[in-house]
C-alpha cells in the first residue's frame, strides 16, 4: 500500500540572532554603559572597566547583591540565591542577572 505524504512547510518571518543591547545605569553618578541580553550585568560592568564586588560569579555568595532602581532582568538559572523578600524590594544579583530592559542599578549594595 502506497501512501502519498506531503510536507507541509510554513515561512517564519526571519528573526535576528544578535542579542539586544540595553543601557546599564549605576545610580548616583556612573555613566550609562552596553549591557548585551547574553550576559550578565557583572560581565557588561566589567568588561567597559566598572568595578562591582563579586566572588563566585553563579548567585550563591550573594557578595554582588544590588538593588534594582528601574528595568527588568531575566535569570540563566531558576532560583538565584535571593529569598522572595529580597526580590519583591527589588534586589538582583548582577553576577547571574541578564538584561531585559534598560536599567538602572544602586552603584553600592
Amino acid at each position: 500500500m502506497s501512501r502519498n505524504i506531503t510536507a507541509h512547510t510554513e515561512t517564519k518571518p526571519h528573526i535576528s540572532q544578535e542579542p539586544a543591547v540595553y543601557q546599564l545605569s549605576l545610580y548616583p553618578g556612573a555613566r550609562a554603559i552596553d549591557a548585551p541580553s547574553h550576559q550578565s550585568l557583572l560581565a557588561s560592568a566589567q568588561a567597559d572597566g566598572v568595578e562591582l564586588h563579586a566572588s563566585c560569579r553563579n548567585g550563591t555568595c550573594r557578595a554582588c547583591l544590588r538593588r534594582l532602581h528601574s528595568g527588568q532582568v531575566t535569570y540563566p538559572i531558576e532560583w538565584p540565591g535571593l529569598s522572595a523578600q529580597e526580590k519583591a524590594e527589588g534586589y538582583i544579583l548582577p553576577c547571574v542577572a541578564r538584561p531585559a530592559s534598560d536599567l538602572v542599578l544602586a552603584a553600592q549594595g
